[in-house]
């Protein structure tokens, strides 16, 4: 399916809204996270928008994200000028602090060596701050910062003052609170940065007078409302996949329409240890969503056998999938919505690494698609965040079991089975996947771990198992931390644990000889094996 071929439902959004202004780092999305655990609304958009596009939006304030090229580059991204005449409250980060004071008359020059890490900011003797209260750095005169600069703030423009320094950077905060503009040359976002959050939290309520409404409470109330007027008696069809993202979705659309949904759960045997019946118990029996279980195991390994290259394992359950879920839908001709559980990272990185956020790619939760359908989409979860996502979950009462469960990919363990899948080999990674999550679980570190999971591997190893010679097959481990899944680094699981899981999957899991750990970070490697 492609943008043209369905209609994208578009959510109701707050009337207040902080806009935040990508200039190409990795900070924007923790910026607009920080801003909305501040309670405020936040969005993401291109440093190419226009000051009528802004002035259209009537945001409550905006910021300026960090950005790795210097102001100095040709071709360096800049903001439209009129922006910082609106009289829109705007707070400037690291690039952002420099672009303003660039396009504003100030000098923006090279320091001596830069910053990068940890730096003591120390408030300017004498000089009153609208921004580093005495509230907010606590009456200390000095905080430790987080930095990543090369260039720095050198003159301030007319009317601007500067209230704290860092040895490399004289006017590491600049103020006019006349014209409703601030900048700091540190990271307040990230958590290395002493007292960042109420930083940020100051510019956010006190400068720009944002009130806190934006919480789980409100997002329901919105968006029941919003999908009430989109789809209003029409039916709707949601595909299950197991996954948080489609839970949630589900259950905040059941709320808004009740029987008018009809979830399609097409259960593939690739799924984890006992998912499948836990699904059927929450939705159907608990929540009493009404629930297409298809039982269709033994359709995909049929289609399976053979198949060995990664990508056309994909391809083939992706394939019989939409085939299924068209057969239990009546070909999805009596349907005229689909639910799907998109989230605000994929509407951002559709958009490439510019933040165009109204560039919107297709998304499969259901595993693909067809190119004519004309099902136009309820997506109810685009404008949220994974942890949003999970606290909204928390708010409609979806157990803990699926609100805080792992990334899972759409082929299921058909990609964590390297080579040919077949149902012995299916049994031998549940049970053994099983036994990962669990003690992980049972060590506390559940919420810490980005995905914590058993690979099949498709060799076999020598081992002695009592006084007997085995060939058996070995598991691998892979667990990893991660905060978005575009980067992420291999757990460091305790010792201990990783003796008990080894323990367990050799002496409960028939087949298996040998466990080892994948200690790869993403990049190089993939989170999946496939």
């Amino acid at each position: 399916m492609n943008s043209t071929s369905a209609q994208t439902s578009q959510s109701t959004l707050p009337a207040q809204v902080v806009l935040v202004v990508d200039f190409g780092a990795q900070y924007a999305q923790l910026i607009a996270r920080r801003v909305r655990e501040a309670k405020v609304y936040s969005e993401i958009v291109a440093h190419t928008i226009s000051a009528r596009e802004v002035k259209a939006r009537n945001p409550a304030a905006i910021i300026l994200s960090g950005g790795p090229k210097s102001v100095h580059v040709d071709g360096a991204p800049k903001l439209d000028a009129a922006i910082y005449e609106l009289g829109i409250p705007i707070f400037g980060i690291c690039y952002g602090v420099q672009l303003i004071a660039q396009q504003l008359g100030g000098e923006v020059a090279r320091g001596g060596k830069g910053e990068y890490g940890r730096a003591t900011l120390r408030r300017i003797s004498g000089v009153q701050s609208t921004l580093l209260t005495d509230s907010v750095v606590e009456n200390s005169r000095e905080l430790s910062v987080w930095m990543s600069h090369f260039d720095a703030v050198t003159q301030v423009p007319d009317g601007f003052v500067a209230t704290a320094a860092t040895p490399d950077a004289p006017m590491a905060v600049i103020e006019c609170s006349a014209r409703k503009i601030w900048g700091v040359q540190f990271h307040p976002e990230v958590m290395h940065t002493q007292q960042g959050t109420e930083v940020l939290q100051q510019f956010i309520h006190q400068l720009a007078g944002c009130k806190p409404t934006w919480t789980m409470d409100s997002v329901i109330d919105t968006q029941v409302k919003a999908i009430r007027e989109q789809v209003g008696n029409e039916r709707v069809v949601c595909g299950l996949s197991g996954g948080v993202d489609s839970a949630v979705a589900a259950a905040l659309v059941h709320r808004a329409i009740g029987k008018q949904l009809t979830c399609v759960y097409v259960d593939t045997g690739l799924m984890r240890k006992n998912e499948s019946a836990q699904i059927v118990e929450t939705f159907h029996r608990a929540m009493g969503i009404e629930l297409v279980h298809v039982d269709a195991g033994s359709r995909f390994f049929e289609r399976l056998k053979g198949v060995t290259e990664p990508e056309a394992k994909r391809k083939t359950i992706g394939e019989l999938f939409v085939r299924i879920f068209e057969e239990n839908t009546g070909g999805l001709t009596d349907a005229k919505f689909l639910v799907q559980g998109t989230l605000y990272p994929d509407v951002i990185e559709s958009g490439g690494q510019d933040g165009t956020a109204s560039v919107i790619k297709s998304h499969h939760n259901v595993g693909g698609l067809p190119e004519d359908m004309t099902l136009k989409l309820v997506e109810p979860l685009r404008a949220l965040f994974k942890d949003e996502v999970r606290a909204l979950g928390a708010q409609l009462g979806l157990p803990d079991e699926i609100i805080w469960r792992q990334p899972f990919p759409g082929p299921g363990l058909g990609v964590r089975i390297i080579g040919e899948v077949t149902p012995e080999k299916v049994a031998i990674l549940q049970n053994a996947d099983a036994i990962v999550r669990e003690e992980v679980r049972a060590a506390g570190l559940e919420r810490e771990i980005w995905q914590a999971f058993a690979v099949l591997a498709d060799i076999r190893s020598v081992g002695v198992m009592g006084d007997e010679r085995t060939y058996g097959r070995p598991i691998i481990v892979r667990a990893v931390t991660s905060e978005d899944a575009m980067t992420a680094d291999w757990a460091r699981l305790p010792y201990d644990l990783l003796e008990k899981i080894s323990s367990r999957v050799i002496n409960e899991v028939a087949g298996v000889n040998r466990v080892v750990y994948d200690v790869t970070s993403k990049p190089p490697g993939t989170i999946e094996w496939e």
